[in-house]
């Protein structure tokens, strides 16, 4: 092993160990220093220390004129910075080669959600059978309180506190936040519990032999009871989480409350909802304002 690849080990190891990020995560960042460590190798270098601004910089242009998106690439040089502040730390650096390059504007989508009617849609459907009940239950939590689906697979019995309608979960980072719990995902909880007989520190989601349920088993259940609805949408964790998120800007206004609930450190994160809010305004004037209709789409010009 190389020292330079050493480095990259030890920060990979770092972020699992010391920052305990999802795993997912550490792929995109192994995904990105092996980019990053293919240039080196390129350029013939065997220390970080002798890796230059303007070779990044030239690189980053190249992968985007070879169809690297906008957004990909911020990551890369994201990644590439994280790394060279880790070394700087370590005192290995003293400057970081990857600060100040500027990447091509992201231009941010604004997230896909389910109205009201879809989403009962989705949740109302008959709990006859074990497996009903057990997704119900995951469904209406999910859509209940806005987990990322990486939480919801992580929770326990112990983490309800059934009587207050209030959940711990352990997000990003490992920060535990405390979300409320409303009614409909409680009473689909005591179902799963009356029929689960869990103990208390089971998990609240299981697969097939009282395994726990994976991120993938999430979605593949998730889909499958789309399906079964008639819901034809692309439907995914994290469509629930957004809807949870737009659905109570919408009725509430409060962004803040809004951040709180879904654990974003940063509010302009939580700001993307309001945009939604704002195209439900403008679709809800346009239907009903009597001065909304532009010139001419009344037949009487």
């Amino acid at each position: 092993m190389t020292a330079m690849q050493g480095d990259v080990d030890r920060f990979l190891g770092w972020l699992r160990v010391e920052r305990r990020y999802a795993p997912s995560t550490v792929d995109n960042y192994a995904r990105g220093l092996a980019r990053l460590s293919a240039l080196a190798e390129s350029l013939g270098l065997t220390r970080w220390i002798d890796v230059r601004t303007a070779q990044l910089q030239s690189h980053a242009a190249q992968l985007h004129r070879g169809g690297l998106s906008p957004a990909s690439l911020a990551l890369y040089l994201s990644t590439c910075r994280s790394f060279f502040r880790f070394l700087a730390r370590d005192g290995e650096l003293k400057l970081n080669p990857a600060t100040g390059i500027r990447t091509p504007k992201v231009r941010r989508k604004l997230p896909q959600v389910l109205d009201a009617d879809e989403m009962g849609a989705l949740l109302e459907f008959p709990t006859d059978d074990p497996e009903a009940v057990h997704d119900r239950a995951m469904l209406e939590l999910l859509y209940s309180s806005g987990l990322r689906v990486a939480e919801i697979v992580s929770v326990r019995w112990r983490d309800l506190d059934a009587g207050e309608g209030m959940l711990r979960v352990t997000g990003k980072g490992s920060k535990t936040r405390i979300v409320p719990v409303g009614g409909q995902a409680l009473a689909a909880l005591a179902a799963l519990r009356e029929q689960e007989h869990p103990h208390d520190d089971a998990l609240i989601l299981r697969g097939r032999g009282g395994r726990p349920l994976s991120t993938n088993g999430v979605r593949t259940r998730l889909k499958q009871r789309a399906r079964e609805q008639g819901v034809w949408k692309r439907v995914y964790p994290h469509l629930m989480r957004h809807s949870c998120a737009s659905h109570l800007l919408e009725s509430s206004g409060d962004l803040r409350a809004v951040q709180e609930l879904l654990g974003h450190a940063d509010i302009g994160t939580t700001q993307i909802y309001t945009h939604l809010d704002f195209q439900h305004l403008a679709r809800v004037y346009d239907a009903a304002h009597p001065r909304a209709k532009r010139r001419g789409e009344s037949g009487s010009e």
